[in-house]
């Protein structure tokens, strides 16, 4: 078989394999929708974190700017992967403490403050649009490369799978379909650094 034969099937695997979890995982409650039912082992938790962090934004993204700017690049690196270090254990524990599903419900919760909380939108809502447009292009520019379309189309695949997964099975699907997408980069991830030691 040719590498383009034996790419489409690792990709087709791959997505049969996050489909089949997805469908599995399905919520049934609200709990489950927005916490994912706040029964996910630390481990799991761990891994789907990690694959998110690996993503289209972290690995495409950085790794360019990296190729780019040389040496300076890695500022950047340093501050994304320090600021979800921070966030990590400086919020996320608290909000399940505080039995809350969204950070602006803890911050106006946990400060008292009407204002709190909208600073809070305001951040929340810059952050992910800042994230989201480097995944999204990220995405686009894999499925451009992969399907020969534009990166346009190539978006609006990735944003139709995405909103399959969300929708089908909340944030407990979308738990799940991270520890598969965590299992996959790292065997692609170490398969060429193993040939690559013989």
């Amino acid at each position: 078989m040719s590498v383009q034969a034996w790419t489409f099937v690792m990709v087709a695997l791959s997505f049969a394999l996050y489909i089949g979890v997805a469908l599995w995982s399905k919520a049934r409650s609200t709990g489950e929708f927005y916490v994912a039912g706040s029964n996910v082992h630390p481990v799991v938790n761990g891994m789907a974190t990690a694959a998110d962090w690996m993503s289209a934004a972290s690995f495409i993204s950085m790794a360019g700017l990296i190729s780019f700017m040389g040496r300076d690049g890695s500022v950047y690196l340093l501050g994304w992967t320090g600021g979800y270090v921070l966030l990590a254990l400086l919020l996320a524990p608290y909000l399940r403490k505080f039995g809350k599903y969204t950070v602006p419900d803890f911050v106006g919760d946990r400060y008292y403050s009407q204002l709190a909380r909208i600073v809070a939108v305001v951040c929340a809502i810059f952050v992910s649009f800042t994230y989201v447009a480097g995944q999204m292009r990220g995405v686009g520019i894999v499925f451009s490369r992969f399907l020969s379309v534009n990166v346009e189309t190539g978006v609006l695949i990735g944003m139709g799978i995405v909103f399959f997964y969300a929708v089908l099975g909340g944030m407990k699907g979308i738990t799940y379909t991270q520890v598969a997408q965590y299992c996959v980069l790292i065997f692609a991830f170490l398969v060429p650094a193993i040939l690559s030691l013989s």
